[in-house]
């Protein structure tokens, strides 16, 4: 009897000593206990949740008005860039062509083989000026969209939308600059 009342209270010791939960809960079915409060798994539309920083925690109407104003001309912006880029490139790549087409009337090159050829005739020469501001703009760009990802992942609907509303409309306006940039 005392064997077994032993070995009972060791398998019940053993299993908190190895199945120890550290004072986690796991389970997904709720929401999540952060430092400032806690995080809501599922679409929702109530106040207090970070936003990108420990502090930028809307708790009120106006501040949660104002974050969504900000999503909103952040989403422009990044429209806006889209469609500078899209011109610029057209701008650039015409330069380039020309810069091309003067360079091999100056000198003849000699061509190893039909694929180097090609190559030469469709790749623009790296020029400076124009590639380190197109990698700037493109690292902007980057970055304004993984701003938007977490921002998307705080399931908080009033920014979701301000996103998606800011994208739309930064598309009906700069779109089209964009778009006839590559026709011309």
């Amino acid at each position: 009897m005392h064997s077994t009342l032993l070995v009972a209270c060791l398998l019940y010791h053993a299993q908190r000593c190895f199945c120890a939960d550290n004072g986690m809960n796991m389970t997904m079915d709720g929401s999540m206990e952060l430092a400032t409060g806690q995080m809501l798994t599922y679409l929702h539309f109530t106040l207090g949740d970070t936003l990108w920083f420990l502090g930028w925690v809307p708790q009120s109407r106006g501040a949660m008005f104002g974050a969504c104003i900000g999503l909103f001309l952040l989403a422009l912006l990044e429209r806006w860039l889209a469609a500078c880029k899209a011109i610029i490139e057209v701008h650039w790549n015409k330069s380039a062509s020309r810069m091309l087409a003067a360079k091999q009337n100056d000198t003849v090159i000699p061509k190893r083989n039909a694929a180097d050829g090609i190559f030469r005739r469709l790749a623009p020469p790296f020029v400076a000026a124009y590639d380190l501001p197109r990698g700037v703009i493109y690292a902007a760009q980057a970055l304004l969209n993984y701003l938007f990802m977490l921002t998307v992942m705080t399931f908080q609907l009033a920014f979701i939308f301000s996103l998606v509303i800011g994208l739309g409309v930064g598309e009906t306006l700069f779109g089209r600059f964009g778009l006839s940039a590559h026709l011309h």
